[in-house]
């Protein structure tokens, strides 16, 4: 039978207290929502239905790259008349699956037990044992432990209360029988809404069997109702991924002290300190080693090259066996090729720089193209804009550039020259000369500084 996966995604998330709608809210620099949807395509679904309501908009407009079908709750009733309005969209002989947009983190495993329920026919239901069983609502079993109903916490008993296995939210069944139940449930209860929940009570007096399964981490069906449940479940999301590093040989300072938003691969050999952050698509090459308070956006790393601390590197490419940092920024189309050097708060941007290349102190060099084995003394800055466009300064090889050094772009320096220090450049240079343009000294006997009167 072919699978049809509901996501709920209508609720506004007043707990969140945020404009924006609760499942674009983030876990690792993704929204909530995207996990739901890729877990339902990793379970290969015929049809993924999102059901949304609040902020629509956004969230339609944040994840329109995804071949969903969209369905508009435009009332909030509930999660029963949540799914009532994709059972239109859905054929009598599949099987649904129904998911939650603000519960991210459910592993494909425990969703295909479901699944497999509910091709046999029965209701396949998500449930855990929890110690605080909180306000989740509580599965009610008979005295042959078969469950027979789901008792919102609101409209639960003192003794009903008292039961620890709970609800996830998560269920599976024959859409046939899934649309029969739907369409009994009322909106009788402390809420006044119609509860996706009510079907389990329908399903077990239909002679239906519930088939429960428990994940086999609590925190699958954990959902986010507020900051402090997503700084929860971004821990523990962070968690895994560096469990997954560890595991692939990778040494982490410390593994509660590194945030991936986005993918992380790594050779052999690597090394990450602490409070590092990783966006986008970061790879590091085979002895890499990130220093502390590093971040990496979009990066790739060759092998050997050693990041110190304090740097940010954007969406550039640097070579085999470089030493960048401390403080150093290297802004996004950079190119450095193998063993170059950037030192103390030095900025590169749109710099493609070549083999040997040093730029060791407080110099920004910005749209150039440096040649090999090229020195750039402290204080060197490229001036490449002026006002309205950029302009390109080319550097050749074995160029020594002294300190203190404007090169005002668009200009050429020739393979081989020398600049003297304090010179401001604004013509091309020939291979192989001296180039020096400084003001003469003057020595001016008698010059008094100005001073401040006294009061």
């Amino acid at each position: 039978m072919a699978l049809h996966v509901v996501i709920l995604a209508a609720g506004k998330g007043t707990r969140m207290r945020s404009d924006r709608p609760k499942v674009l809210h983030e876990i690792a620099g993704k929204p909530m929502l995207h996990y739901v949807i890729e877990t339902a395509r990793a379970l290969d679904a015929a049809q993924i239905h999102v059901v949304y309501g609040h902020g629509g908009d956004q969230v339609r407009a944040a994840s329109a790259h995804y071949p969903v079908n969209w369905v508009e709750q435009a009332q909030q009733k509930g999660t029963g008349h949540a799914v009532q309005q994709v059972a239109p969209h859905i054929p009598d002989d599949a099987t649904v699956l129904v998911l939650y947009g603000d519960v991210p983190l459910t592993q494909v495993q425990t969703l295909q037990s479901l699944i497999d329920a509910a091709a046999a026919g029965h209701l396949g239901l998500l449930t855990a044992i929890l110690d605080d069983a909180g306000s989740y609502g509580r599965i009610l079993r008979d005295a042959d432990n078969s469950v027979v109903a789901i008792v919102e916490y609101r409209d639960a008993t003192a003794e009903q209360r008292a039961i620890r296995e709970i609800n996830t939210g998560m269920l599976a069944a024959p859409a046939g029988r899934l649309k029969q139940w739907l369409s009994a449930i009322d909106a009788d209860n402390a809420q006044g809404e119609y509860y996706l929940t009510d079907i389990i009570g329908l399903a077990a007096a239909d002679g239906a069997e519930v088939v429960t399964s428990h994940p086999q981490h609590a925190w699958e069906g954990d959902g986010v109702n507020s900051r402090q449940d997503q700084a929860r479940l971004e821990r523990i999301y962070q968690g895994l991924l560096a469990e997954a590093l560890l595991a692939d040989g990778v040494t982490i300072a410390d593994p509660a002290r590194i945030d991936i938003r986005g993918s992380l691969a790594c050779g052999q050999d690597v090394f990450i300190d602490v409070n590092t952050v990783f966006l986008g698509e970061v790879t590091l090459g085979d002895g890499v080693t990130v220093g502390p308070n590093t971040i990496i956006d979009g990066c790739r790393v060759a092998a050997g090259t050693h990041i110190r601390e304090n740097c940010v590197l954007e969406r550039s490419v640097i070579g085999e066996n470089c030493t960048i940092g401390p403080f150093s920024r290297v802004r996004p189309e950079s190119d450095l090729a193998a063993r170059v050097h950037l030192g103390n708060f030095v900025e590169l941007k749109k710099a493609r720089v070549a083999e040997g290349t040093k730029i060791n102190h407080l110099s920004y060099v910005g749209d150039a193209i440096v040649g090999r084995d090229v020195n750039i003394g402290a204080g060197t800055i490229t001036c490449n804009y002026d006002g309205a466009n950029k302009h390109l300064t080319e550097i050749g090889d074995d160029v020594f550039v002294g300190s203190d050094t404007q090169l005002v772009a668009p200009v050429k320096v020739g393979r081989g020259v020398t600049i003297g220090a304090g010179t401001t450049v604004t013509r091309d240079i020939p291979d192989d000369l001296l180039c020096i343009s400084r003001v003469p000294q003057q020595h001016i006997e008698g010059w008094q500084r100005p001073r401040k009167k006294r009061r």
